[in-house]
């Protein structure tokens, strides 16, 4: 017969594994999300500091970086961003639906006059600006819901290119101090690209313009201002107006050995001389416009003879696949 303090000996020695095994599965995961409270919290002190050395209120900054956390989605879909290049046939069926060209035409019919007194401004032709607008947000119907200065404090906490962000939080920390939308209403994408035209808050500060005329620059609900910062980006990027902004082609056979370099110029009377056609059998512009090659999926691919314009639909974004299809889509919207 085992006596009482036996028994409890037998029952300490069974308890204090479990206890330690308990202690040990516990500690690391509480440490780690203490660690991270703190690091971020850190992160947010250095922004602050940063931000009233560079001129942003304390007012402002007690509004905005108040009880933020950093947003595990958005820092998942910076780091998983598709690596997989889809070619550019694959990339205009999906951008450039049946239903998207038919909504551009109705869109372009409907904001004709102001589309009118915008080109007469600022020298870009509607159909472009119709076409940046579909590809970008579908016409204004997918903007983007995630808070813009919390999805930036979490991409500069990850530290991936947190130089880049930071810049872009001083830049919408500016805007929201300037009155042009609430903190609230300030929604975008998880990398922080806002409103119907998806300006980055650097792009909208030097480039979006108030045409209505309220005293904000509202990219986010004025057609207005949607359309007169969009012309005011390309106009400033070199927008030739009266000009398109290429064309495909025909390559003959052993022409061109580098599938795509902007940097090589010739007159279009000259590739002409070289043996390229239109696709389509139509004429080239009656201006003998400087033009470029570009292919891009390389020399099997499709060909197309890119003139000055096609640049600035680069400066807005540097992918081909983007900028040939706003051309492709702009051109569908000005035909019958």
């Amino acid at each position: 017969m085992t006596t009482f303090t036996q028994r409890l000996h037998i029952v300490f020695m069974l308890f204090v594994p479990v206890v330690i095994l308990v202690l040990i599965s516990a500690s690391p995961s509480t440490s780690m999300a203490e660690g991270q409270q703190t690091s971020f919290t850190t992160c947010l002190a250095a922004l602050r500091k940063e931000a009233l050395h560079r001129g942003i209120p304390q007012k402002t900054l007690d509004t905005t970086l108040k009880d933020l956390k950093p947003i595990p989605k958005v820092i998942k879909l910076d780091r998983n961003q598709p690596e997989a290049k889809l070619t550019f046939d694959q990339y205009l069926s999906r951008v450039l639906t049946k239903k998207r060209v038919a909504n551009g035409r109705n869109k372009l019919s409907d904001t004709s006059k102001l589309l009118g007194n915008i080109a007469s401004r600022y020298g870009v032709e509607p159909r472009f600006l119709v076409a940046l607008w579909g590809l970008e947000t579908d016409f204004g119907r997918i903007t983007g819901s995630m808070p813009v200065i919390e999805s930036l404090v979490s991409l500069i906490y990850d530290g991936r290119r947190s130089t880049f962000f930071r810049k872009e939080l001083i830049h919408a920390l500016r805007i929201l101090d300037d009155g042009h939308i609430s903190l609230a209403q300030m929604k975008g994408s998880w990398a922080g690209a806002m409103g119907q035209l998806q300006f980055m808050p650097s792009t909208y500060r030097h480039f979006a313009v108030d045409f209505d005329g309220d005293g904000r620059i509202d990219i986010w609900k004025s057609q207005e201002d949607v359309f007169a910062s969009a012309a005011n980006y390309l106009s400033q990027s070199g927008w030739k107006t009266g000009q398109t902004w290429g064309q495909e082609v025909y390559l003959p056979e052993g022409l061109y050995r580098n599938s795509t370099n902007l940097k090589q110029q010739k007159s279009v009377n000259d590739w002409h001389a070289l043996g390229i056609r239109t696709l389509d059998g139509t004429h080239f512009p009656s201006l003998n416009l400087l033009a470029s090659i570009v292919q891009p999926d390389g020399r099997a691919g499709r060909t197309f003879l890119v003139y000055d314009n096609y640049h600035a639909l680069r400066k807005w974004n540097r992918s081909h696949n983007f900028a040939l299809s706003v051309g492709i889509l702009s051109d569908q919207l000005h035909s019958p």
